[in-house]
């Protein structure tokens, strides 16, 4: 019996929301904290499972702030290093009128990029039924580095690798370098999320059904290509299945696809899916169970505030 049900290792940050205008015309930010896999966990917490964050803070009030956080939902942070020789990362977004997102990060180095192999408390890769990655990790060295064998020992132990990768551009030297990290985690991953947008960075095909076949050809057994409002395509190497979104009245779509993943997880670890064996039925259900997640996600502002509760969750399916 693992001790976690899903433990994450990557960037934990704050996400600086714009929030209105100052009684002097000035754009007022919102301090919102973020970093996809902590949004994840956050999901999976809400669906009333155990999970715990591995990762790297600055010695700062944003890293305090963001302990804190995890501790409420509640996520374990026995594996969240404070390191007092670097500053917590920080984002700042931009939201267009339909709610999607721009970004300028204050990482010159961030905390996230500083974690070590050394700093990982292997019990917490071993003793887990799911470890989840994403590709913020895999920009820099050492968190490259320990993004890789963190993936290998958790393998070896038996976990489920979980893999979404996150693409942001200004944290890349140049896309090529982007692509060439991002698909080099494909090898490991045994269930794998990717955006519409991210089909031909992750793949040599922009469809996404040719992308998702693409990825389980290349070993993923279970692959989901979020396609926004519209909602999920669920490919096995049994077939696929298409499940439609809920409606939404979008504010800000921050955090929709690791909400949505979150829930994804939450569901599949909950119906005791054997990944060799899934049906199209058990891809249509676990899905649709992400989608009303994410449904909920992108109707307030924020990543981790935003996430809804089971029984949130619940009455969206129900409706």
């Amino acid at each position: 019996m693992k001790n976690w049900d899903v433990v994450a290792l990557g960037e934990l940050l704050i996400d600086f929301t714009p929030a209105g205008l100052s009684q002097a015309g000035m754009r007022l930010f919102e301090q919102n904290p973020g970093g996809a896999p902590a949004n994840m966990l956050t999901a999976v917490s809400r669906s009333g499972l155990k999970t715990a964050f591995i990762g790297k803070i600055g010695a700062d009030m944003h890293g305090d702030f963001l302990r804190s956080t995890l501790e409420s939902v509640p996520i374990d942070t026995s594996g969240l290093i404070t390191d007092p020789s670097v500053f917590t990362t920080l984002a700042f977004v931009s939201l267009s009128i339909t709610g999607d997102r721009g970004f300028s990060f204050a990482r010159k180095p961030g905390a996230d990029t500083r974690l070590t192999i050394d700093e990982i408390n292997k019990d917490m890769l071993t003793d887990t039924k799911i470890f989840h990655v994403g590709s913020l990790s895999l920009t820099d060295e050492p968190a490259r580095t320990a993004t890789f064998e963190s993936v290998k020992i958790a393998k070896d132990a038996g976990a489920i690798i979980s893999y979404d990768p996150n693409y942001r551009a200004p944290l890349w030297e140049n896309v090529d370098k982007a692509m060439e990290m991002m698909r080099l985690m494909i090898q490991f991953a045994d269930v794998m999320k990717i955006s519409d947008e991210e089909t031909s960075l992750l793949t040599p095909y922009s469809d996404p059904l040719e992308a998702g076949k693409h990825l389980i050809d290349n070993g993923v057994k279970l692959a989901v290509v979020t396609l926004g409002a519209k909602g999920a395509l669920v490919v096995s190497a049994s077939g696929y299945v298409e499940v439609p979104g809920f409606k939404s009245t979008v504010v800000d779509t921050t955090g929709a696809g690791d909400s949505f993943w979150g829930g994804f997880l939450a569901r599949f670890l909950s119906e005791e899916v054997n990944l060799n064996e899934i049906t199209a039925s058990q891809m249509y259900d676990i899905a649709r169970y992400g989608n009303a997640v994410a449904s909920l996600c992108v109707e307030k502002r924020g990543g981790i505030v935003s996430i809804p509760t089971f029984e949130e969750v619940v009455e969206r399916l129900n409706k």
